[in-house]
């Protein structure tokens, strides 16, 4: 009998700890199949950060490091400079990524790290608790903003691709979603494109995944996606910004 469907080799066979309803493990398992695909799993490290996916060191096969918070972009210079033979990823969440984050972000796509980042954002603090995020939305209400987010308190959502598209060493950047098979297929896309730019030495290249987070959202994981639909794409529109 032909196998039609089966675990990529790049993802390890142990249960996941993600919440019901969570997309990280949509989004780990197309990072696998795309290191399979590309035959790069042998010489691959992944920088894992801190956040809900901060044991994602547990579920890849390829070499792992844990970064502290906000520095995987840091860490994943040294070992791709070190080792540039390497193929080096970093899996962050917006918490991680465009908060404490920010500044190891902006400069590695500055200098056009030879690094792949895989931005989850789903636009609020996971793991800690529910609080506000940098990407949390205008009237967003969190654990820090039970009155919703404001102009006035907290400022404006932070829209860190449109951010990074200005930068000249950005070669891949691209926001998708897990929310649909349709979109499923569109993110794996842009996993392998951005995996593909660190192999052709073209510079730094992020794909930010919207995500949802049933429960600091409050919500069941279906009307999690429905909020995702409704609410996070207005803010953060799908679509390819810069593809060297």
């Amino acid at each position: 009998m032909a196998v039609v469907f089966e675990k990529p080799h790049a993802l390890t066979d142990i249960s996941q700890h993600y919440c019901p309803g969570c997309t990280h493990g949509i989004i780990h398992r197309l990072v696998a199949e795309v290191l399979d695909e590309l035959g790069v799993e042998g010489r691959t490290v992944g920088i894992a950060s801190v956040g809900c996916s901060v044991f994602a060191y547990r579920y890849f096969e390829c070499d792992m490091v844990q970064a502290a918070h906000g520095r995987a972009p840091a860490v994943a210079t040294g070992v791709k400079r070190s080792q540039p033979d390497s193929v080096v990823f970093t899996y962050q969440g917006d918490g991680d990524l465009a908060a404490i984050g920010t500044a190891e972000t902006i400069h590695a796509a500055t200098r056009g790290e030879r690094i792949t980042t895989i931005f989850v954002n789903n636009a609020i603090y996971g793991m800690t608790g529910g609080q506000m995020a940098p990407t949390s939305l205008m009237g967003q209400t969190t654990q820090t903003t039970p009155y919703g987010r404001t102009e006035q308190n907290q400022g404006f959502p932070l829209r860190v691709s449109e951010m990074l598209a200005t930068i000249e060493g950005v070669a891949y950047l691209a926001r998708v979603s897990v929310d649909t098979v349709k979109n499923i297929k569109e993110t794996k896309k842009a996993i392998k494109a951005a995996f593909q730019c660190q192999l052709d030495g073209k510079g730094y290249s992020l794909v930010e995944i919207l995500s949802t987070c049933p429960t600091n959202w409050g919500l069941s994981p279906v009307e999690s996606l429905d909020w995702l639909r409704e609410n996070m794409m207005p803010q953060y529109p799908l679509g390819t910004f810069k593809n060297k």
